[in-house]
């Protein structure tokens, strides 16, 4: 259980850049042991011409979202800011972004979360953001999916000035940015080797952290250093549909991805770091099979692009493929695909038939909504799944393949009522933060 004696502390920080490196130290006492991270973040290009004050507003910040994979080693009650003084409304959203963004890590352990993270109150610090010179052009996210994809080519279409930037960039981050044809900057991140070597104990919390957050803090930073205008993010209106409850609280897999934390970060952002960047997501106001639906039509990118987690794990350098043909999100994007797609084109993207499968039923299942929760990975709704599934079957192209008899099957009496749900799976709702220069971005979608 979490220690309400345990203390975890965010040392300093220090800029070198000759190695075009930042690095972040932690500590944290359990018990009778002490622990110490040193954590280095590489930006190529690494500059310090900015205003002292925001640059260390915006390292503070930094130092704290990192500071998460430390902290839930243990949990510690006891939380040390040193030198980083928070306002009371600032660690009001440090509680939040570590309490809701490790949901899930906290439903796997079995953790009661209510109350444990207390992020300590400066009395006498006050806001203080500050004026920031930008051009008028963004930073894009690029995973290497269709999603960053498919604010690209929209970004495109309507001439908008922008780079893409990858933390810990793969093959497939090059050759998408590639085909898309913008620079990319890449950014890595060295995590302390030593956590690696605690996580392996039989005492010490290991899952999920809020990783978009992350991917937002170090864009903000590249934000400020750059003088970029605006931060394009490509979290779809799904990723607000929880994967369950506990405690009282629904836990999402996505919650760094949500409308709720867009909102949180823009407001943070422009409260105590600087108004002059914005934060927001271009795919927002669309659900992922509307985003799959444009990314069809993207051929040139079919044999490029990948989705599969598998790609991204630290070990795995060179994969066989670009889908392990296993996961949800090999399951559901092969499902969305197969509703647009014909079907020899969609085995030669995968290199497999998913319908064909019947080891994929279960997850199929979940995804679908007919058993379980919804995985906790970055997939859409049930609904999407279901409509996916039916327009998929009605190319009859698929009739052979076993899942797709079982689903069809196991749906059962709301199987013809399905398609009736198009207008509210492909309408664009207005609850969204879009800034209104780039909302012609999505007109005639």
């Amino acid at each position: 259980m979490p220690s309400t004696s345990s203390t975890f502390t965010f040392g300093r920080y220090r800029i070198d850049a000759s190695n075009e490196s930042i690095v972040f130290l932690y500590s944290l006492v359990h018990g009778d042991e002490a622990f110490s991270f040193e954590e280095r973040m590489i930006v190529p290009g690494l500059s310090t011409g900015a205003d002292s004050g925001l640059l260390k507003s915006v390292l503070d910040a930094l130092h704290l979202m990192l500071g998460i994979s430390y902290w839930k080693t243990f949990c510690p009650g006891i939380i040390d800011t040193g030198e980083i003084a928070l306002t009371k409304d600032q660690a009001a959203f440090w509680n939040t972004l570590y309490t809701k963004g490790l949901g899930e890590f906290f439903y796997t352990n079995k953790i009661d979360f209510r109350r444990l993270v207390q992020f300590p109150v400066s009395k006498t610090t006050t806001p203080n953001p500050l004026k920031l010179p930008t051009q008028d052009k963004s930073l894009v996210g690029l995973g290497g999916g269709k999603d960053s994809i498919v604010s690209s080519e929209l970004l495109k279409k309507n001439h908008k000035d922008f780079s893409l930037v990858s933390l810990d960039a793969r093959d497939i981050h090059r050759r998408v940015a590639e085909i898309i044809g913008k620079p990319l900057i890449e950014v890595t991140r060295e995590i302390d080797p030593n956590l690696y070597a605690v996580n392996r104990r039989g005492d010490v919390y290991n899952g999920h952290v809020p990783v978009s957050a992350i991917y937002a803090f170090v864009d903000l930073f590249l934000a400020v250093i750059g003088g970029y205008r605006y931060i394009v993010a490509s979290n779809e209106e799904s990723a607000n549909y929880p994967n369950t409850q506990y405690l009282g609280e629904e836990i999402n897999h996505q919650w760094s991805k949500t409308l709720e934390f867009e909102t949180l970060f823009q407001r943070y952002v422009s409260d105590y770091i600087t108004p002059d960047i914005t934060y927001f997501s271009l795919l927002r106001p669309m659900k992922e099979i509307k985003i799959v639906e444009l990314f069809s039509k993207l051929e040139q990118y079919f044999s490029s692009f990948s989705s599969c987690n598998a790609n991204f794990f630290r070990h795995v350098e060179t994969p066989r493929s670009l889908w392990c043909g296993t996961c949800p999100k090999c399951v559901f994007v092969f499902l969305l695909l197969s509703a647009f797609i014909p079907k020899d084109r969609l085995l030669t993207i995968f290199g497999m038939n998913l319908y064909a499968r019947e080891s994929l039923l279960p997850t199929f299942r979940e995804l679908l909504g007919l058993t379980g929760v919804k995985p906790f990975d970055c997939v859409g709704t049930p609904e999407e799944g279901r409509f996916a599934l039916h327009k998929a079957s009605q190319s009859g192209q698929y009739d052979s393949d076993t899942c797709m008899q079982i689903l069809h099957w196991e749906i059962g009496d709301q199987w013809n009522r399905l398609p009736a749900l198009r207008e509210k799976l492909f309408s664009l709702p207005q609850n969204h933060r879009i800034p209104t220069s780039f909302q012609k971005s999505l007109a005639n979608l």
